[in-house]
């Protein structure tokens, strides 16, 4: 059950505490145009059905109880009782191409994403029967890197569920990790696998935390109201904030005095890292706050050249630490996935269906209703 990225659990918890009534859409998008093999869907269907049977043991329970003391008794107690819903879960395949949506209350669907994703991923390579490196290549590799990133001096999570290669390369990958990287791994995104390996579990929130806010409170409201419920919910736990839901430059003109003394720090996902880090630092600066005393979570596509440019830049200047997914979980000789799953309708309550959208600093990275996607940068000024 717990088999999940970290910040799914996060937000669940705010969701069912704020927006019991809300409802959300999901869509699979297939951004490297990959060709699926026949009876793929159908696959994708059976192992989506034995979802149903999973279900919160009581040493998940006691493990989540433990290591997260602010998630509330009684959304525990939720958890224990939640079954995934696989009605909620709609598949159909035309030729190579596959389609996957996911519709139901916020608090139900929000858990889908990742798991679904990595099925999808896993189910790829074994229906080709592209196996990839043999498990002691795999450790070997993943000794390497971090041991590389221990000499760089940087702290390093790992963040590649949704697109590993498979449960068990992914289940390797953490073990060496865990193994060989004393003073730089510092975690994983992946709850089971951080309560496997007794490392902590890493994350906060997604773009779809502020895409719902913009679809209740309209793009202004967006940033600030998501980062203030946040606070309202966690009170000074799970404290970074995700940058670019609507731009880095729209985010920093409402991530106020008050916001930023409250979170840590800033998670990076989109544009040049270094333009980033700039505005970052004389952000803080003109808040009249010491950047080393912040942090900013590095976490776009991360290889050991970036990881190596981003820190030289960066050092002395401001915290950082790095969240690297795919190159972690999913390099085994093969191409990784380019795929994503997005929320792309939200229902506040009483209200309606509403587009949500994302404004990435990467324009390539826009999802979302073109319309939607046009008021948005109306809206918020983004002339680019």
């Amino acid at each position: 059950m717990l088999d999940n990225d970290f910040y799914k659990i996060t937000m669940q918890h705010a969701v069912f505490k704020l927006f019991p009534k809300a409802q959300a859409k999901y869509e699979f998008i297939n951004r490297g145009k990959h060709v699926f093999p026949e009876g793929f869907s159908q696959e994708l269907r059976e192992a989506i059905d034995k979802m149903a049977g999973l279900q919160l043991s009581r040493e998940e329970k006691k493990y989540l109880k433990d290591t997260c003391p602010y998630l509330d008794p009684t959304y525990l107690d939720f958890l224990q009782g939640y079954r995934y819903d696989p009605e909620e879960v709609s598949i159909s395949q035309h030729g190579g191409e596959v389609s996957v949506k996911i519709t139901g209350y916020w608090y139900r669907t929000i858990l889908w994403e990742v798991p679904i994703m990595s099925l999808i991923s896993e189910l790829y390579y074994k229906l080709q029967k592209w196996e990839g490196d043999t498990d002691e290549k795999i450790m070997e590799t993943a000794k390497n890197k971090i041991e590389k990133y221990n000499k760089l001096g940087v702290t390093i999570a790992e963040f590649g569920t949704r697109r590993r290669h498979s449960y068990h390369t992914h289940r390797l990958v953490v073990q060496a990790l865990k193994r060989y990287g004393t003073g730089s791994f510092i975690g994983t995104s992946n709850v089971h696998m951080a309560m496997l390996n007794r490392t902590k579990p890493i994350g906060t929130h997604a773009h779809e935390w502020f895409m719902f806010h913009a679809a209740k409170y309209g793009f202004k409201m967006a940033n600030g109201l998501g980062l203030e419920h946040w606070v309202n919910v966690y009170r000074g736990d799970l404290g970074i904030a995700l940058s670019d839901t609507y731009t880095t430059d729209v985010f920093f003109s409402q991530f106020d005095k008050m916001f930023t003394k409250l979170f840590d720090g800033v998670r990076h996902d989109s544009g040049d890292p270094i333009e980033f880090a700039d505005k970052t630092i004389a952000h803080y600066k003109s808040k009249g706050i010491d950047p080393v005393s912040k942090t900013i979570i590095f976490s776009d596509g991360l290889d050991y050249q970036k990881v190596e440019r981003i820190a030289h830049y960066c050092k002395g200047k401001i915290g950082i630490s790095f969240g690297i997914g795919t190159n972690f979980t999913n390099d085994v000789g093969l191409e990784p996935m380019n795929i994503v799953i997005k929320m792309t309708e939200a229902h506040p309550d009483d209200a309606y269906w509403i587009p949500v959208v994302k404004l990435s600093d990467v324009h390539g990275k826009y999802t979302g209703d073109p319309k939607m996607i046009e008021l948005g940068k109306t809206i918020l000024g983004i002339n680019n």
